[in-house]
């Protein structure tokens, strides 16, 4: 029973973060539609940085939970 809850828990936190990624913010300069409608010159390249942000701090998370996990289960045995 419990793999099964890591198993469900696992895969909703990946689809949830793969549809959060995915609604990022248009390049500076640029509607949703992807219509230019500006000079790019001084606005930057435009990276998307947030999605992959959220996916580090997210991973980092999980990480840290598995540890803690493995040290009280150690504790415990």
């Amino acid at each position: 029973m419990k793999k099964a809850l890591q198993y469900i828990f696992l895969t909703t936190f990946l689809i949830f973060f793969t549809f959060l990624s995915l609604s990022a913010q248009p390049h500076a300069g640029q509607q949703s539609a992807g219509n230019v409608t500006g000079d790019r010159i001084g606005a930057g390249a435009g990276a998307p940085v947030g999605g992959g942000t959220l996916l580090l701090i997210g991973l980092a998370g999980l990480y840290g939970g598995k540890k803690v996990y493995t040290m009280r289960k150690s504790l415990e045995g």
